[in-house]
């Protein structure tokens, strides 16, 4: 691999880059994770198992797109040389269907609902592929792996504000009306229409929107290339030689696909976990809220931690260490139940306080979630650099391009392996014993992937 000399960018430009993770992550937190997510699955939805498999569904299939679309993409926007128009571009589609999630009141239309969420995953991703392409152009390759690992933290950050913004001045009880600091919900919500919940679509959409303009502002784009029509014919025959190329950097490609197997995994543990919470032991929005700040506190933590060890052992070493982490975490969750953990190996108590998690087992899957969080921000944030280490800034577009394929081939099927698993059973347990599998396969591919990528060729 030619080794391109890159001098860091202004620092205001690298901050308006790694703002662009805290504009998004709000979107990835409170919507898909741990607030709308499991308010649709528990509460727009017939019922808990429709629920979980009619989201799982959504994310299936906004995977799917993502996954045919992000190389095309990538690989036109190497041609067209700026990667902020389209970023811009896709910036209005996530805003307009996030906002619409408003709408998504108990007993109202569940198909439309999951439309725009779906549109708004769909552009929230092709975002992420332009961003992160622009990377190996700022920064030297020695600093990739701590300012990656930085720039999640800051995501997480952002995120775990707006969640503790939606846990104390608007979740708020369906009996008393009130939230957890005692008083009303702002705005007037009702939460007894959901309103708590509904509203995180449109706080995400006004986020996104404030904290990407310092990106779009300071960060240097690539020079501007070809117009898009010339561009759109140029990225697709590019595309076709980096499918050929790749096939010669089997490196890169057993990186890719072990990738491809455990994001899988990582994606439906982060898309539908709050919402197996949720469905087991009831858990409100309050409680869903703070189980959601203790996991980004620790994976604030945890990607500072892995930001130091990225440039210390390499990113391969933290994606090692994060999938075996997330693996015993998940193992633990899925084998967690009113009265039990490790498939009833441990009886637990199931009398209930009455306060918040208040049983036994609550708490023990709180414990597996908090390993969750130590990894699940590290093992992407390093990823990310581990790509980033392998490939030139020139192919970095189309390589990326790549990577959320990786990352979105069979996106699909975990989610969807998931809820067909628990319709079938009747089962959300059952569904997602699916992701060990995910976690499990990739890791062993990774382990004897070289690192960087590029070292092997055919």
């Amino acid at each position: 691999m030619a080794v391109l000399t890159v001098e860091a960018a202004p620092r205001r430009g690298i901050w308006g880059w790694m703002l662009f993770d805290w504009a998004a992550q709000p979107f990835f937190t409170v919507v898909t994770t741990f607030i709308f997510g499991p308010y649709f699955i528990s509460r727009v939805a017939s019922d808990p198992a429709a629920g979980q498999a009619a989201w799982g569904y959504a994310v299936a299939i906004s995977g799917f797109f993502i996954a045919i679309l992000s190389p095309v993409l990538g690989s036109i926007a190497d041609q067209t040389g700026r990667k902020k128009p389209w970023i811009m571009a896709f910036a209005v589609v996530k805003i307009v269907s996030l906002s619409m999630l408003w709408f998504a009141a108990p007993g109202s239309n569940v198909a439309g609902m999951l439309v725009f969420f779906c549109l708004a995953s769909v552009a929230a991703e092709f975002s992420i592929v332009f961003n992160d392409s622009m990377m190996p152009r700022l920064v030297p390759q020695d600093e990739i792996g701590r300012v990656s690992n930085v720039a999640w933290g800051l995501g997480y950050l952002g995120g775990m504000i707006m969640l503790i913004f939606v846990v104390t001045m608007l979740a708020a009880s369906p009996e008393t009306g009130r939230t957890i600091t005692g008083a009303l919900p702002l705005f007037g919500l009702d939460p007894a229409q959901g309103e708590d919940a509904r509203i995180t679509g449109p706080l995400s959409a006004i986020w996104y929107f404030v904290f990407i303009l310092p990106m779009l502002l300071f960060t240097p784009d690539g020079a501007r290339g070809m117009a898009l029509s010339p561009a759109i014919r140029s990225g697709l025959a590019e595309l076709k030689e980096t499918l050929v190329e790749a096939r010669q950097r089997l490196g890169i490609v057993r990186f890719l696909v072990a990738r491809m197997i455990y994001q899988d995994g990582v994606n439906a543990l982060l898309a539908l976990g709050g919402g197996f919470a949720a469905g087991m032991f009831g858990w409100s929005i309050t409680e869903l809220g703070i189980y959601g700040i203790l996991l980004n506190v620790i994976a604030i933590g945890g990607c500072l931690v892995a930001s130091r060890l990225d440039t210390a052992f390499g990113s391969k070493w933290v994606v090692a260490a994060s999938l075996v982490t997330l693996t015993v975490a998940t193992a633990g969750i899925v084998s967690t139940g009113p009265g039990f953990t490790l498939l009833g190996l441990v009886a637990l108590s199931t009398a209930d306080s009455g306060g918040l998690f208040g049983t036994a087992a609550e708490k023990a899957y709180i414990i597996y979630g908090l390993f969750v969080g130590l990894a699940f921000g590290p093992v992407q944030a390093s990823s990310r650099s581990y790509l980033a280490r392998s490939v030139t800034a020139e192919e970095a577009g189309r390589y990326f391009g790549l990577y959320a394929l990786a990352g979105r081939a069979t996106s699909f099927l975990a989610p969807f392996l998931v809820a067909t698993v628990t319709a079938l059973a009747g089962s959300p347990r059952l569904g997602m014993a699916v992701i060990l599998i995910f976690l499990a396969g990739g890791m062993a591919i990774l382990l004897g992937t070289p690192y960087p990528a590029d070292r092997e060729r055919r």
